[in-house]
């Protein structure tokens, strides 16, 4: 029997993408795609339930979040991969605490997500070395004083501030830091909401007022 599998995302064009890709896998299927975690919980309700459900983390109505309880409770058969943008820590750490089997990157490879999906079938779950590292850091993370942990960075987000506070491009960041143009795009957006900045110049500025970076 083919690997069943859902997909809940909110942009349909991206959730459309992986749809046609995980139809090429061999021994896959995707019954359907979902605009939400309420619209794929109601397609549950009316069958069939699929083996797999690819979750998106941001989503109107029901975010992954609560999808991931909800299926967790209702649904316990059904093997959950979060999949987003983000690779933030608390999100990682919350989708896995609410039931997640796994946690992928949209910019990951299609050969990541084959073997992810392989892997949440064979051992029931799938831990890639990224995610088991940030899993790892997040729980040994020391706590924080000072201007750091008053504007609540993460790790990761920290990292992003530094480079940011160079010459480098966003482009050069995402290299250096490992993820997609996105990701990065999703640090900045949330280290400026953070920071209470609207541009990279302010942020910098922010950044030395308090003495996280020296220039």
């Amino acid at each position: 029997m083919p690997i069943s599998i859902a997909i809940a995302d909110d942009h349909r064009l991206v959730a459309e993408a992986i749809s046609e890709m995980i139809q090429k896998f061999d021994n896959c299927e995707v019954l359907f795609v979902a605009e939400n975690g309420r619209d794929l919980l109601e397609r549950l309700r009316r069958g069939p339930v699929p083996d797999i459900a690819l979750i998106d983390l941001h989503m109107p109505e029901m975010d992954g979040f609560e999808t991931a309880a909800q299926l967790r409770q209702h649904y316990p058969t059904v093997r959950v991969l979060a999949l987003s943008m983000t690779d933030r820590e608390e999100h990682i750490v919350r989708m896995v605490r609410n039931g997640a089997q796994g946690y992928l990157l949209k910019g990951c490879r299609p050969s990541e997500l084959r073997r992810a999906l392989d892997d949440v079938m064979s051992k029931g779950f799938y831990y890639s070395d990224f995610l088991t590292h940030q899993l790892i850091r997040s729980l040994n993370a020391p706590e924080t004083t000072g201007p750091l942990s008053s504007f609540n960075l993460n790790t990761r987000e920290y990292d992003f501030l530094k480079m940011a506070c160079s010459e480098l491009t966003y482009n050069e960041i995402a290299d250096r830091m490992c993820v997609s143009p996105r990701t990065v795009d999703g640090y900045r957006e949330m280290v400026f909401q953070k920071m209470s900045v609207r541009t990279r110049v302010g942020m910098v500025m922010e950044a030395v007022r308090h003495g996280l970076v020296e220039l």
